[in-house]
């Protein structure tokens, strides 16, 4: 029999791999037990249609404005007909309605646009002080992250907290988000598709909190919000323009923490970074 301390490693293992869920020894076959989906009818959606595609109808819901009557398309998930492009062009509405990061979060709250908010446990908004002059934004939760409703509060988060210390900074001097603020299942990359529909939320959250500098933590935070499209080996240290919607401010990319737990080499890269973070600042 496996020594209990054995044991106790390999489940940690599997849980910060992001295994979340067991399997039978018998499959099953999921697609079976799903119905066929109606086809929809020829006029505009009802009320119920719009549900199902992830925004409120009331009459002064900031997400109304975007619904259209369009044939609808297989979410992926159970029977839930929704068509992306309505999801992205949804958030867009939604997103420059919010005219604060509360009214951001409660809209973010009540969106379903993005399916992946129906397999995670609650909303990964932001943490520390929307008034800093850093911002660092990551990919998308995980599973400790999904837990606590915070952003890098895992692994990954605890050497985030370090590097940060290192050059005398805490969570109450920076502003910590994600591109996606609900966990894929399973830790997986957040697809094309579920980052577009996020994306104007994030564009949204880093306007309202109008820092001086913002920090792209690892490859797909810079592609998505810098528009670049090398690796992050290539680009990382480096300094570029992100116009926030009303000026420009210096951004820069570095490797995501979670990275460099998996390559430790990284982080004199990553060192010399926040030097010049800590340098911009002024501190």
């Amino acid at each position: 029999m496996m020594p209990d301390k054995r044991l106790a490693d390999l489940i940690d293992f599997y849980r910060e791999a992001g295994v979340d869920a067991l399997l039978g020894e018998e499959p099953v076959d999921r697609f079976a037990a799903t119905d066929a989906p109606q086809p929809p009818p020829a006029r505009g959606r009802s009320a119920s249609e719009a549900r199902r595609m992830g925004v409120s109808v009331s009459a002064d819901d900031p997400i109304r404005p975007a619904l259209r009557a369009a044939p609808p398309v297989l979410s992926g998930e159970g029977n839930n007909l929704i068509a992306p492009d309505e999801a992205a062009m949804a958030a867009r509405e939604a997103a420059r309605s919010a005219q604060n990061l509360a009214e951001l979060r409660a809209i973010l709250e009540r969106f379903d646009g993005c399916a992946l908010k129906a397999t995670a446990t609650q909303l990964v908004f932001a943490d520390g002080n929307p008034q800093a002059k850093l911002m660092l934004v990551g990919e998308a939760p995980g599973r400790d992250e999904d837990l606590e409703g915070l952003p890098f509060v895992g692994r990954s988060g605890k050497l985030l907290d370090r590097m940060l210390a290192a050059i005398g900074l805490d969570r109450s001097k920076v502003y910590i988000a994600n591109i996606v603020p609900w966990r894929p299942p399973g830790n997986r990359t957040p697809t094309p598709q579920e980052q577009q529909i996020c994306l104007p939320f994030i564009l949204r959250q880093i306007e309202l909190a109008d820092p001086d500098i913002l920090v792209c933590l690892g490859g797909p935070s810079a592609q998505a919000l810098l528009g670049i499209k090398d690796g992050i080996t290539k680009t990382r240290g480096r300094w570029y323009k992100f116009d926030t919607g009303t000026r420009k401010i210096d951004a820069m990319p570095t490797f995501h923490p979670a990275f460099l737990l998996r390559s430790p080499l990284q982080k004199r890269f990553a060192w010399r970074d926040f030097l010049a973070i800590k340098k911009a600042l002024g501190a």
